[in-house]
C-alpha cells in the first residue's frame, strides 16, 4: 500500500495538472483547438493517477487492468454507436 509521501506526490500532480488545464484557456497564444486537445491528454493522465492510487488500481495484478480498459473502449464504441445512430 502507498504511504502518506506517494498519496502526497500524486495531489500535488493533480493540482498540477488542473493548473495546467486553466493556463491552456487563459494564456492567448493557445488556439481553442491546442486548448481542447491539451485539456484532454491532460484529463487522462488525472484519470490514470486517480484510478491507479486513490482506487488502488495499481496493486491490482494486469488482467484486471486490462479488463477495466476493455470495458471503456466498449464503452467509448457504444457511446459512438449511440451517436451515429441519432443522426
Amino acid at each position: 500500500m502507498a504511504g502518506i509521501r506517494t498519496y502526497t506526490m500524486v495531489y500535488i500532480a493533480l493540482l498540477a495538472l488542473g493548473t495546467g488545464k486553466f493556463v491552456l484557456f487563459e494564456i492567448p497564444q493557445f488556439s481553442q483547438t491546442v486548448a481542447i486537445v491539451g485539456t484532454l491528454i491532460l484529463a487522462v493522465i488525472k484519470i490514470s493517477l486517480i484510478a491507479g492510487y486513490f482506487q488502488h488500481l495499481i496493486e491490482e495484478p494486469r488482467s484486471i487492468s486490462y479488463m477495466m480498459g476493455l470495458a471503456v473502449f466498449m464503452v467509448f464504441l457504444l457511446t459512438i454507436a449511440a451517436g451515429y445512430s441519432i443522426q
